[in-house]
């Protein structure tokens, strides 16, 4: 068995540390990753291939010939949280991100609840990766063999279940060996995918005018009036921050990176930057070629809107087609790997300042990783997984809708919580009433709004695959419900864990007046 290590307050006892209640070391190895590795896995856990080939076709749905701008409307608080990410890890580097800083500002509470969110859109979007991944890799073994039959076998639930379990314990493996392992994997996977994604797009812009449904350039695609209700941005604003999700990775390794508290801020802001410059390429390519009508290869075409490249590839690219749906599998497997890290360091920090049972703060002596909790992450992602493919008729549709609530409430959440926490300081000068309240104030209350009105209409059945609990939309339940139940459990741990709602292992305070480099 691989030896653990126990650090800080989890393991001693008194809830107290060298910090005084503060930030505190929990056991990772410093230095590990330099600017461009941070960046590559960032871009890794987007995964452009793999969240295109899932969203382009609902947000289609949702804005129609408005894609661009919706990517743009919603490239907009992404960036305004990465902003209020960088403030606070330049202050704070903890590999405990939102909840560590939401605990600072606003305490145990509601950083509990930070930190049960982020833990939430990180299982809800594994299970979404693991999915795409089996899909493509049947569709990738019919394509390479010439047998269409097996392509089926994914429509098959007791294999695709059982192929998605292979594929996390598979990531699970790499992520429990470290990060020099994840480079290695990562930097190849991350490379192919987007060569096949420049393929894509320099072939879609000049074969476009050979496609039937094709249809010429226009500058009112980011045209927003042409939306005709709020309802349609909101979700189609939340269809597009799950395209951008994942950016945050890059703070999630800050106490692994070197010097952390500028590198892991500085790659977060180059990965969205980096992803909103290819998905405007995609989506433009994408239109051109296929159109948006409900037939066909039109995008707005509901058999499609699972897989959009599985249709466009061969139109598009002919015989290297079989690049593309690899492109994809490589995309969601890289990203299925890197994304680990996020909910396996959120458990960590969690668990180190005695806010989670003490195993989850267990750290491998070989490979200074979060062991423990990377293999709880796989073993909850994998169940949910197989809990939602008996519960949905739509599997990737439904998953993406909630995990667009998750990822509204917890950016939003520690976006206004670097407002509160900088307080003293917002108005020493003007690059701090910018960066320290305005970008987050701007953001956080921008995915509030979102959450708020896709929360309202998700109630409904019809929002999403037409799946419902007890007359209730199945979107709704995931969404609303696990951060109903999140509240449930942070009751339980208050009595079993009482130290850290207590403010014993990590105080809520804030930093005195002082003007940064």
């Amino acid at each position: 068995m691989t030896e653990t290590i126990r650090t800080g307050p989890a393991a001693g006892g008194t809830g107290k540390t060298g910090t005084a209640a503060g930030i505190s070391p929990k056991g990772l190895k410093g230095g590990q990753l330099g600017l461009l590795a941070v960046v590559v896995l960032g871009i890794s856990t987007i995964a452009p291939a793999y969240t295109l080939t899932s969203a382009l076709g609902p947000t289609v749905n949702e804005a129609g010939l408005q894609l661009p701008v919706i990517f743009l409307i919603g490239f907009i608080p992404m960036i305004l949280v990465s902003l209020a990410y960088r403030e606070l890890n330049a202050d704070s580097p903890d590999s405990g991100t939102t909840f560590t800083w939401v605990t600072k500002a606003f305490g145990p509470w509601v950083g509990w609840m930070g930190g049960w969110g982020l833990l939430a859109a990180n299982i809800i979007v594994l299970s979404n990766l693991a999915g795409v991944a089996v899909d493509f890799f049947y569709l990738f073994l019919s394509q390479l063999t010439g047998s269409a039959e097996l392509a089926d076998l994914a429509a098959n639930k007791p294999l695709n279940v059982l192929t998605c379990f292979v594929f996390v314990a598979l990531a699970v493996w790499v992520s429990y060996r470290g990060l020099h392992t994840t480079k290695l994997v990562q930097f190849g996977l991350v490379g192919f995918q987007l060569l096949v994604l420049g393929l894509f797009v320099g072939m879609a812009f000049a074969n476009w005018s050979t496609s039937e449904t094709a249809i010429p350039f226009s500058w009112e695609w980011f045209d927003v009036t042409k939306i005709e209700t709020f309802g349609q941005v909101a979700a189609g604003i939340s269809l597009s921050i799950f395209v951008y999700w994942g950016w945050d990775v890059c703070l999630t390794v800050n106490e692994e990176t070197a010097n952390g508290k500028k590198t892991a801020g500085l790659a977060g802001t180059l990965t969205a930057l980096i992803v909103l410059a290819i998905y405007l390429l995609v989506s433009i390519a994408t239109m051109m070629f296929a159109g948006v009508g409900d037939t066909g290869n039109g995008l707005n075409n509901t058999d499609i809107h699972e897989n959009i490249f599985t249709a466009l590839a061969s139109p598009i690219m002919g015989p290297f087609a079989i690049l593309m749906s690899l492109a994809v599998l490589s995309s969601s497997a890289a990203s299925l790997q890197s994304t680990f890290m996020s909910p396996s360091r959120s458990l960590l920090a969690m668990a180190h300042y005695g806010a989670l049972p003490e195993p989850f703060s267990r750290v491998s002596k070989r490979f200074a990783t979060p062991g423990y909790a990377t293999v709880a992450a796989g073993i909850l992602s994998a169940g949910f997984y197989a809990v939602m493919h008996v519960v949905s008729e739509n599997v990737l549709n439904d998953t993406i809708l909630a995990l667009g609530l998750m990822i509204c409430f917890y950016y939003g959440l520690t976006a206004i919580a670097c407002a509160w926490y900088f307080r003293n300081s917002v108005f020493s000068s003007l690059r701090n009433f910018i960066l320290r309240l305005l970008c987050p104030v701007l953001g956080g209350v921008g995915l509030f709004v979102v959450f708020l009105q896709t929360a309202v209409d998700s109630w409904a059945p019809e929002f999403g695959s037409g799946s419902e609990v007890f007359g209730v939309g199945l979107v709704f339940v995931l969404g609303v419900g696990i951060l109903a139940l999140g509240a449930v459990f942070m009751l339980v741990m208050s009595r079993v864990r009482p130290g850290f709602f207590r403010g014993e292992t990590l105080k809520q305070d804030t930093p005195a007046l002082v003007v940064p480099e």
